[in-house]
């Protein structure tokens, strides 16, 4: 749909080919209408944008930007199952998970750096269901992962 990749393009949203999986599983799955993606790094070109814990060695900002590039990474995936963004029915679910400091509570305004682009670029099919968890640990040092389940015509 070009209006969605027009939203992209405005908001410097570049999808690029989905991220290699750094375990044992697949980086989506579809089962019929639903496709539940695997939780995504803030990975770009193979590297972190950002690693460590948000309220110790991240602010809000940084941890924002790390979640936005989580779901482009979602949104990478998304679109390799649905070929187009027709096909697209809903953003159903995010699941966010951010390394925190023991004193830092605020990872929903962490997982928001993800909810709000989805909003921005798919409008009222980018609304979902969200959790934002606070954890000890990620792979590889990274500040936030975040799952996605999305429904397809």
């Amino acid at each position: 749909m070009k209006e969605i990749e027009d939203r992209m393009r405005e908001l410097g949203v570049v999808l690029s080919e989905p991220a290699k999986p750094i375990a044992a599983y697949l980086p989506g799955i579809q089962t019929n209408n639903l496709l539940f993606i695997s939780g995504q790094l803030p990975t770009k070109d193979g590297q972190l944008l950002y690693t460590g814990k948000l309220g110790l060695d991240l602010d809000i900002a940084q941890g924002q930007d790390a979640a936005r590039q989580c779901i482009i990474n979602c949104m990478s995936i998304l679109k390799q199952h649905a070929h187009n963004w027709e096909q697209l029915v809903q953003i159903i679910k995010l699941t966010g998970y951010v390394q925190s400091a023991d004193d830092f509570y605020e990872q929903a305004q962490v997982i928001n750096g993800a909810s709000e682009l989805l909003q921005k670029v798919f409008g009222e099919k980018g609304r979902h269901a969200r959790a934002a968890i606070g954890v000890n640990a990620l792979p590889l040092n990274a500040p936030c992962e975040i799952e996605m389940i999305a429904l397809l015509k």
